[in-house]
């Protein structure tokens, strides 16, 4: 049993909607409703009445839901006291960051940053999307980084997170360069010619969002896709290879680009981008958050914008 069958199951409880929970748990709803069911599984019994709408728990969901609960905040309470050990021992900043940040844009980042703390003391932890946001909503990071598209923002109450801009990121497709350095692919080819396509896996926040970009356009119809996984260092390393094209963000290829290694494909879409960042609001904090990350935040106000809510 994992615990974010659990979480899951609070969530469907709490929503009353298995498409609503699966938007807030940034999953599918074919892989929520799988994870429910495996819940169920490892319990033996129905858990949810699939009969009525909105959703209701059956009695055994009832008595499962009071137990979770308990569970999970167990879980918390353990897992913040150790933290609370942990930082009061380092004064180390805990920075919860998707893959493709961790490796694009947070190094410049914090070399920036360095320079103004130069006894700044950090770990950064590295997730897909859903997993970090979760870190920050359970107390077990300080920070949290990461993209905002209009089209899937991030399901955070800015009544109980701050948060503030950091700066602009665009993604769009590469490939691999012809001898002569011009692209081996352009975008909107003759219609039949599709495009090898080396896509997010399903699920994937950048990959949620290039598909939400291009289906307004119907230009999902042109690619064809041959590959596909989580991290975008396995799309570009697969672009570099001439397997096909990859939407990556611009931060994260600028040594391909200058060796020649990847070129952007002409005509093909360009995606803005936000960075962000979030924590809790200092009366939503555990008493656990490190000295050196509010002193970090208060820095980060000063240069940083704050964006306005959306949800």
């Amino acid at each position: 049993m994992e615990t974010r069958w659990l979480e899951d199951f609070v969530s469907l409880a709490q929503t009353h909607s298995f498409s609503r929970s699966a938007k807030l748990r940034h999953v599918t709803q074919p892989a929520f409703s799988r994870r429910i069911q495996s819940l169920e599984a490892w319990a033996g019994t129905d858990l949810v009445d699939r009969s009525s709408y909105p959703t209701r728990l059956t009695p055994a969901g009832q008595v499962l839901l009071e137990q979770a609960l308990e569970i999970l905040q167990n879980l918390q309470a353990t897992r913040s006291t150790l933290r609370s050990h942990l930082k009061s021992v380092k004064g180390v900043v805990d920075f919860a960051v998707p893959h493709t940040l961790a490796v694009s844009f947070f190094p410049h980042w914090m070399a920036e940053l360095r320079t103004e703390f130069p006894q700044l003391r950090s770990r950064l932890m590295a997730y897909n999307v859903h997993d970090a946001v979760l870190r920050l909503v359970e107390g077990s990071c300080d920070l949290l980084l990461t993209y905002h598209h209009p089209s899937h923002p991030i399901a955070l109450d800015l009544a109980h997170y701050d948060m503030l801009v950091l700066g602009q990121e665009q993604i769009t497709a590469y490939g691999r360069p012809l001898a002569g350095g011009k692209a081996g692919w352009a975008w909107g080819q003759k219609k039949g010619d599709r495009l090898p396509f080396l896509a997010y896996a399903s699920g994937a926040y950048l990959g949620l969002v290039v598909e939400s970009v291009l289906k307004k356009t119907d230009d999902l119809s042109q690619l064809d896709r041959v590959y596909e996984t989580e991290m975008s260092e396995g799309l570009r390393a697969m672009a570099i290879e001439g397997q096909g094209i990859a939407f990556l963000p611009a931060s994260g290829v600028q040594g391909e680009l200058a060796r020649h290694r990847l070129v952007p494909i002409p005509g093909a879409p360009v995606i803005d981008l936000e960075v962000r960042i979030y924590r809790q609001r200092p009366a939503q904090q555990a008493k656990s958050v490190s000295a050196p990350a509010h002193s970090l935040w208060a820095h980060l106000e000063k240069t940083a914008t704050v964006a306005e809510s959306e949800l």
